[in-house]
């Protein structure tokens, strides 16, 4: 397979660069972290992004988006990673979303995708239950109450979950804590009775929540999919959201590098640019070698996606664990050649920093993926 773009592609890349520049700066990020915003983005460019077609990338267009498939999506959310953009594109597009497109019922499709698309409507799945990714790990219970389920449990790092207009709840309906089967997808209302929502504080600054459910009540037509085949869903989801977490770190290393650059040329000793020196010339070339063998890994993962390839979940395993240790590698290598300066938040590689820490912990880190591929392969 050619690991280039087609031509719609490109332009799609181009818009997409040009929106995130121009109206999602990471001068944004930084007055929502600064003014203590308490949405965490800013609604009215979330409805531009939604008119540019961002929101509905993956949605059918029967359902008002523009099907514009996996590789689409990576494009735009490589861009938002370059400006660190503050938007519920991974919340709502990769995790809900995919959800409901894989799961959902003919009128939950035509309902939520279509508010998606449209801009109208936030997701957020809550699945994790502890400090560490552990998707197997579900000991929340939903009990049978004739046409009703009670949910009881608490879940951890709910992303957009203090806004959303939509919860995506795990909850086990059968089996023990830690058996893959017995887990059922439910549509819960944040505002029913017995939820408790408590947003967190993110150090990289997104959107986060730690929600509790109190013997929460929802019909039985609040079940996404079937009743006790939620696994195989969620399986699917953390796929796609791990390969666009990829690619937004793809947009993150590419920036830090980029401006990095531009600092070794401008930045003087001894009377000559920084950049001049061999050390630094040597490992700047390192990261660009390294930066250029992610670029194919994140295009193989979206084509994989696209193509629905049987492979699917190794390369999203291989593209996660690979951009999240470059992710480290590259924000550490921004941070030294800047030197003392390149710790005051004066600069904003403090700000990629930690945004490639908490990306990388999502959904599984490297060591995580190292292992969920070794087992893949039989190993």
């Amino acid at each position: 397979m050619a690991l280039v773009l087609t031509e719609e592609q490109q332009l799609l890349r181009d818009t997409a660069t040009q929106f995130f520049q121009e109206r999602v700066p990471v001068a944004n990020l930084r007055k929502l972290r600064d003014t203590h915003d308490a949405t965490g983005f800013d609604r009215g460019v979330w409805k531009e992004m939604s008119d540019l077609g961002f929101a509905g990338i993956l949605t059918a267009e029967k359902y008002g988006g523009s099907d514009f498939g996996p590789v689409g999506l990576g494009l735009v959310l490589e861009q938002a990673g370059r400006t660190l953009a503050a938007s519920p594109l991974v919340s709502t597009v990769l995790l809900g979303g995919s959800a409901v497109q894989l799961a959902g019922s003919a009128t939950q499709r035509q309902e939520i995708l279509s508010a998606i698309a449209a801009g109208e409507t936030v997701i957020a799945l809550a699945l994790e239950e502890g400090a560490h990714h552990n998707p197997n790990h579900i000991a929340m219970r939903a009990k049978p109450e004739g046409a009703a389920y009670r949910i009881t449990g608490k879940k951890t790092f709910v992303l957009d979950g203090h806004v959303a207009d939509c919860l995506i709840v795990a909850a086990r309906t059968s089996g023990a804590d830690n058996d893959k089967s017995g887990v059922t997808l439910f549509l819960v209302d944040p505002k029913a009775q017995g939820v408790t929502i408590t947003r967190t504080l993110m150090v990289d600054s997104r959107n986060a929540a730690n929600i509790a459910f109190d013997n929460v009540s929802v019909s039985t037509d609040a079940v996404l999919g079937s009743v006790d085949g939620g696994n195989d869903v969620l399986e699917q989801v953390l796929d796609i959201a791990r390969i666009g977490l990829a690619a937004e770190l793809l947009g993150l290393v590419q920036e830090v590098f980029d401006t990095t650059i531009d600092y070794l040329k401008e930045r003087k000793q001894f009377g000559v640019a920084i950049g001049s020196f061999q050390a630094l010339k040597h490992r700047a070339a390192d990261m660009f070698a390294e930066i250029e063998l992610c670029r194919s890994v994140v295009l193989d993962a979206l084509s994989a996606l696209e193509a629905r390839r049987n492979d699917v979940p190794q390369i999203a395993s291989l593209a996660k664990a690979r951009l999240s240790e470059t992710a480290r590698r590259v924000t550490n290598e921004g941070l030294q050649m800047r030197g003392g300066m390149g710790m005051t938040d004066q600069f904003d590689i403090g700000l990629y920093m930690k945004r490639a820490r908490v990306a990388a912990a999502t959904f599984g880190d490297a060591n995580f993926h190292r292992d969920r591929y070794a087992t893949l392969e039989g190993f």
